[in-house]
């Protein structure tokens, strides 16, 4: 009897709660919960239990249900739980028709809160899987992981859950963890997912090997990529100048890239620079609180505005038109009453910087009979003239209809995808400037989705060096809280000042205008210097946002 007397009670048993994570077994009093109980950031060891064949588990299409069931298959006992993320309180704004003094319900919701238990405060810190769903059928949109450490056995579970979710368009992961060989398995189970997926955000995620480019393969969908937090050096950012052009190859999908927040200088500035060199797909490119110096801005600004090309870039163009010329001879018929008109047409053609996939397409016309009318093609901001009829319906330099196939692009072509977020199938960006650059960016790149290679784009030729129209398809440039001065501020002046000057002769074109945002604030110089007024000046009037609320303003006006 002294024996049991000593002994403690034991306490009836209880399913464990899903989402809260077992201790190591030490059992604690009430009162010690708070000091001694601590969120832990690792998920609890696998039994040693055989899984319950999970290979051939079919899944509902519910996240919630899926995961569950799936982890219990795989052996975990205590797993995060499925939760719908918590929106934020709107902002209280005071008037007329509310007290100052608060109510009696509120001060008694403040006090029980107040009052609550130890355990419910660490309820934010507990891992969970927070899903923003659709309004209409309640399909998963968003998924959301922080502060909890996502193992390869997770991404495999995960990997049978988001196949079913057809309506998933991002997925963020914060300070989960992640290693190199980890990255390599998301990425893997990317294309598992819907086509719907579009953004991936990845902050607070540094790996030892700086592997983020791999997110940004030629194949790769993402079309806004948010690296954030990652201490992403000159090593990492010179990997991700590779993945966004090189001379061979080129990202075509990458809409958004936010690299801010990072350990970036100079020498990375300048990588980043040179990937903007080819690339025509990448419009908003963020590198805000970094540590970027004139020399790196200096190489920014370069790439805004007409730049010489390098001696490899010479002969890779040179390549380029000797490949496309002998493309367009191969297709060209050889004894037909057309073929000469058809070969100085080509050559007028070439000199006007013309694609390959435009004279391949004139001549695929021969044996396709072609409406009337339809003879205009845009190509890279630039309307080329109606081409004149021969009287024959099969001249090869009769025009094409506007509406191609995009499947049937050649090489020597980049083609930027249409964008469809405006229609709420894409993911918010966070701020209302943000979402309203994008949303006219990308009706912009809808306006021209076939571009010419950028090496064959028209050149100027001075000095018996070559010159390249710089890129004016990035529309958003944030350098934010940098290191930059007045002399790299004087380089940014003259790119603004030519896009300025080339937007206005181009006024009738649809094409790419070149930057409309451009943030230079926090740097080091006077906000008072006139290069940054100047700045200022040029660029209030490109400004989306500044357009709209000039728009609202005259509406209001004229109501009044």
């Amino acid at each position: 009897m002294s024996g049991e007397a000593s002994a403690p009670p034991v306490a009836s048993p209880r399913a464990p709660r899903s989402g809260i994570q077992k201790s190591s077994g030490a059992v604690t009093r009430k009162g010690d919960r708070g000091a001694k109980e601590k969120p832990t950031a690792v998920l609890p060891p696998v039994g040693e239990e055989e899984p319950k064949n999970p290979e051939e588990y079919q899944g509902t299409g519910v996240l919630e249900v899926d995961f569950a069931e799936l982890c219990t298959r795989w052996g975990y006992t205590d797993f995060p739980k499925v939760v719908t993320r918590p929106r934020p309180h709107p902002a209280f704004v005071p008037s007329a028709s509310t007290s100052e003094k608060p109510t009696v319900d509120e001060q008694r919701l403040s006090r029980s809160c107040s009052l609550n238990s130890l355990e419910s405060k660490y309820v934010f810190f507990r891992p969970t899987i927070q899903v923003e769903l659709e309004p209409e059928d309640k399909s998963v949109k968003e998924i959301y992981i922080r502060g909890w450490k996502v193992e390869e056995r997770i991404l495999g579970i995960f990997s049978k859950c988001l196949i079913s979710l057809s309506q998933l368009q991002a997925i963020n992961l914060w300070k989960v963890g992640l290693t190199d060989k980890t990255l390599t398995t998301f990425i893997a189970l990317l294309p598992l997912c819907s086509s719907t997926l579009r953004k991936v955000s990845l902050e607070g995620n540094p790996l030892p090997e700086q592997s983020y480019h791999k997110l940004m393969a030629v194949d790769s969908t993402i079309a806004h990529l948010s690296l954030r937090n990652n201490n992403i050096d000159d090593h990492g950012a010179q990997l991700l100048g590779q993945a966004l052009s090189t001379l061979h190859s080129c990202n075509r999908t990458l809409v958004s890239l936010n690299l801010g927040f990072n350990h970036i200088g100079d020498e990375g500035a300048g990588y980043i620079a040179d990937g903007l060199r080819l690339n025509r797909s990448l419009l908003w490119l963020s590198l805000a609180h970094n540590r970027i110096q004139d020399k790196g801005a200096l190489k920014l600004a370069e790439v805004l505005r007409p730049f010489e090309l390098t001696h490899t870039e010479v002969v890779e163009r040179r390549r380029l038109l000797l490949e496309k010329g002998s493309q367009e001879r191969s297709r060209s018929p050889s004894t037909s009453r057309h073929g000469d008109d058809s070969k100085t047409e080509r050559e007028k053609n070439q000199l006007m910087g013309v694609s390959s996939f435009a004279m391949v397409e004139k001549d695929k016309t021969q044996t396709t009979k072609t409406p009337k009318g339809l003879g205009k093609k845009k190509k890279s901001g630039e309307v080329v003239k109606k081409e004149e009829k021969s009287g024959s319906g099969q001249s090869p330099t009769q025009g094409t209809p506007k509406k191609e196939d995009s499947t049937k692009a050649g090489k020597g072509k980049v083609t930027i995808p249409e964008q469809k977020l405006s229609k709420g199938k894409g993911t918010k960006t966070g701020s209302k400037e943000k979402r309203s650059i994008l949303l006219e960016s990308e009706q912009l790149v809808g306006e021209a989705t076939e571009m010419v290679n950028p090496l064959l784009e028209p050149v100027e030729h001075r000095d018996g060096k070559v010159f390249m129209p710089g890129n004016r398809v990035l529309l958003h440039l944030n350098l934010l809280r940098n290191r930059i001065t007045e002399v790299g501020l004087e380089a940014f002046l003259t790119a603004v000042q030519y896009q300025a000057q080339f937007s206005k002769s181009k006024s009738a074109s649809k094409g790419p205008v070149g930057l409309l945002w451009l943030s230079l604030a926090k740097n080091c110089f006077s906000p008072q210097c006139p290069a940054y007024t100047t700045i200022q000046e040029l660029m209030l009037p490109r400004d989306p946002v500044s357009k709209a609320k000039h728009k609202e303003e005259a509406t209001v006006a004229s109501s009044t």
